[in-house]
């Protein structure tokens, strides 16, 4: 029986070391907003290669690199980088799109309602794009 277990345990060992090993941009997320929530985890860590990672595959080319990427986003969405509070709000279909609603609280106190377009890839949901919200703030 013993023999048994040491037998198993190298792949075990390697399968560990994949698992912690894999990029977590790279990891499968089934979730929208937990792809948003770990895209602005990596900004708040100063790992703007990393939130690279959650972006779809069109807005990656579209920008080319991490560093044109993360210039856009200083520049067009600075409450993403170091909100003081992150709220996921409704999940929702428009014109055959997924949005995720999400409210930022800025360092400053001033709320911001973004629209974060998502789509699904073989790698799980990834972010299509982002804008201001149109919908009206919901109260919670």
């Amino acid at each position: 029986m013993l023999h048994s277990v040491f037998r198993f345990l190298p792949v075990v060992v390697i399968l560990l070391g994949v698992t912690l090993s894999a990029d977590p941009a790279r990891a499968q997320v089934d979730d929208p907003a937990d792809t948003i929530r770990q895209q602005i985890e990596a900004f708040q860590r100063g790992d703007v290669t990393g939130a690279f990672g959650y972006a779809s595959p069109m807005i990656q080319f579209r920008f080319g690199s991490p560093q044109n990427f993360g210039l856009m986003v200083q520049h067009g969405y600075p409450m993403v980088i170091d909100p003081d509070r992150v709220t996921m709000r409704d999940l929702f279909e428009e014109g055959g799109k997924t949005f995720q609603q999400v409210e930022f609280l800025d360092q400053q106190g001033k709320s911001h309602l973004l629209d974060y377009e998502m789509i699904r890839t073989e790698e799980g949901w990834k972010i299509n794009g982002v804008r201001f919200a149109r919908k009206p703030l919901i109260a919670t």
